[in-house]
């Protein structure tokens, strides 16, 4: 599999959401898409990363964003998830990987010299038209969200 690169079209997709929907780029329509990657629901990092995005939903709604999480987490996870801490972001459930596997974030991670594959903490941001603007890895989460948002407002 090549490497996604920006200025490349985002790979299409639809993955189920909270209330037994489901969400795909098409549902963008003319809307900048903020596809950010997460390793898992209600630990530390995820949860500040996705109480930091939701805080500034109003600012990517007005920059003309969708602001939506994936991670290999179920869709009854994610209720819950979003239930317990107040998020307003869209969280789709990607459990075969297909999803991480195309936009090349399921990788090989090391933890106390363990290795194992995983979920890269990742942001995607894609323009009204499907192409990829800005990709940021291994993220870093305090300060992304504004920074994001920044480059956003920049489309």
């Amino acid at each position: 599999m090549t490497a996604i690169e920006e200025g490349q079209q985002a790979p299409d997709f639809r993955l189920p959401r909270d209330g037994g929907e489901s969400f795909g780029l098409a549902e963008a329509e003319g809307r900048n898409v903020l596809l950010y990657f997460y390793p898992k629901d209600d630990t530390s990092g995820c949860t500040l990363e996705a109480v930091d995005f939701t805080a500034l939903i109003g600012d990517f709604a007005a920059a003309n964003t969708t602001v939506v999480g994936v991670s290999k987490d179920s869709v009854k996870s994610h209720e819950k998830f979003r239930a317990k801490h107040g998020l307003e972001v869209v969280l789709l459930s990607d459990e075969t990987g297909e999803i991480c596997e195309r936009y090349g974030v399921w990788v090989e991670k090391s933890m106390y010299g363990r290795k194992y594959m995983g979920i890269e903490r990742a942001t995607f941001l894609i323009d009204a038209s499907g192409r990829i603007r800005r990709i940021w890895r291994k993220v870093k989460v305090r300060g992304h969200a504004a920074a994001v948002l920044e480059a956003a407002r920049a489309l």
